[in-house]
């Protein structure tokens, strides 16, 4: 029988971990509660043939493998399950390629979000897609996970930004899909099969994504409201109105978080607080026109700014919501999406959730395309505490579902959420997903039971 961390240690060498406390940073990633085990191995890749000799290898000993990036994900789907293969890629973690007249850049799996944001800049250019964490999340696991963020209301979500993939199937072969064309309808669409995929078909070794022009005109507006439901009604009135580039929410709890944790002065007595902002030409006149709407709403203030700043400023009070709530106790964060229209019903559920299970939940969000981030907060070492808060998350869930709407909107099922991907789908829907599983991976070792 082959002693697989041995025999990855004698071909990769000392990229090669097997030492189980050395290996501990590339157990688990950002969710508390997912389980995690103790992996045989881990190996830390820097080239494509590093990971077609680790698949390789999984392959023939039938060892489970599962990938790893930055490990800024929220739903357990790059834990380590006992006597895995832990391949982390976030070595492969260079821009390879800025094409500006094609309006296209070329990583490996490794680079982060941020990284890339501001390499593109310096040429005019910006990558859109912006989940909460892009100061810290890499592409390769943006693409995993299918990863969202605060502009898919105008700009979509990671999949729309995704020209082409560079891939390792499970038995070594590198597959190439997708390509440097706006128009490709040739064949099966296996760029958008992978991505959103969590690490259970392939291993992600390169990627070409397209870029945007810089934008010019930016304008934001705030927007406090006495009531969250008041707010939701506001944010169907505007998109409909208007198409703005995010709308994001920050419930009273959030907004005391934030101010303490950065010191800034948001109003703590609204019990909702609403940021949008629009870019472009007519970006000025779209605020004005959301300012209004919220006012019509029963806003019990409105502002709004024209200064690029002081909008970034205010966008930034919004992407500390999570480590601000981090700083009152243990977190389950959840991430459901509703339709739009359905907002006000949904943030009334999660209140009556948090007052049946007598549970803290801040909740924050991206409000525009319905997808919402109830956090919930206990105390980690109270095994009541514990209980009411899984209660509390599963109902949060089921209450999304009921509503018409998702178990996941941009972190993935990962292990988490694996327990209600059968209340979402029916048997034949899933059985297809395992069927086209096997179809990738005969013999089962990507990333087992994760996703779907």
């Amino acid at each position: 029988m082959v002693d697989v961390a041995a025999e990855l240690a004698r071909v990769l060498g000392r990229k090669v971990v097997v030492d189980t406390d050395r290996m501990s940073p590339w157990t688990r990633d950002q969710s508390p509660l997912a389980k995690v085990g103790t992996p045989a191995a881990v190996v830390r890749a820097t080239s494509v043939e590093d990971v077609v000799t680790t698949l390789r290898l999984a392959s023939q000993t039938g060892t489970p493998l599962v990938t790893r990036g930055a490990g800024s994900g929220l739903s357990g789907g790059a834990n380590a399950s006992d006597g895995c293969i832990v391949l982390s890629v976030e070595g492969m973690n260079q821009i390879l390629d800025i094409d500006v007249a094609h309006r296209t850049a070329t990583v490996q799996p490794g680079v982060i979000n941020a990284d890339l944001a501001k390499a593109v800049a310096e040429h005019g250019l910006r990558y859109t897609p912006d989940p909460g964490s892009r100061d810290i999340s890499s592409i390769g696991g943006n693409i995993a996970t299918n990863a969202g963020g605060m502009s898919c209301c105008k700009y979509g979500v990671t999949a729309d930004h995704v020209a082409a993939l560079t891939a390792v199937l499970p038995d070594g072969s590198v597959i190439r899909t997708g390509g440097s064309t706006r128009k490709n309808v040739a064949g099966l669409d296996l760029t958008r099969l992978l991505i959103g995929s969590e690490g259970t078909l392939a291993v992600v070794v390169e990627a070409t994504v397209w870029l945007r022009p810089a934008v010019e005109e930016e304008a934001t507006v705030v927007a406090m409201f006495p009531t969250l439901e008041q707010a939701m009604r506001a944010v169907v009135a505007v998109t409909a109105a208007t198409t703005p580039s995010a709308v994001e929410l920050m419930d009273r709890t959030t907004v005391a978080a934030v101010n303490a944790m950065t010191g800034m002065d948001i109003d703590a007595t609204a019990e909702a607080v609403l940021l949008v902002t629009y870019d472009g030409a007519s970006a000025a006149a779209d605020a004005a026109s959301s300012e209004a709407e919220a006012a019509a709403q029963g806003a019990s203030e409105v502002f709004r700014t024209d200064d690029r700043v002081e909008g970034t400023e205010l966008m930034s009070a919004r992407r500390m919501a999570l480590p601000a709530l981090e700083r009152l106790g243990s977190i389950l964060l959840d991430d459901v999406g509703v339709p739009v229209e359905r907002l006000p019903a949904m943030v009334a559920d999660i209140q009556a959730i948090a007052t049946k299970h007598e549970v803290t939940i801040g909740t924050f969000g991206h409000a525009a395309d319905g997808n919402l981030h109830p956090t919930i907060i206990y105390d980690a070492e109270d095994a009541g505490q514990r209980e009411r808060a899984l209660a509390a998350f599963t109902d949060i869930v089921r209450a999304a579902l009921a509503l018409g709407g998702t178990i996941s909107g941009e972190h993935g099922i990962g292990s988490l959420k694996m327990p209600f991907v059968s209340e979402m789908y029916g048997e034949a829907e899933v059985a297809l997903m395992h069927r086209i599983k096997h179809a990738f991976d005969p013999q089962g070792v990507m990333n087992p039971g994760r996703g779907y």
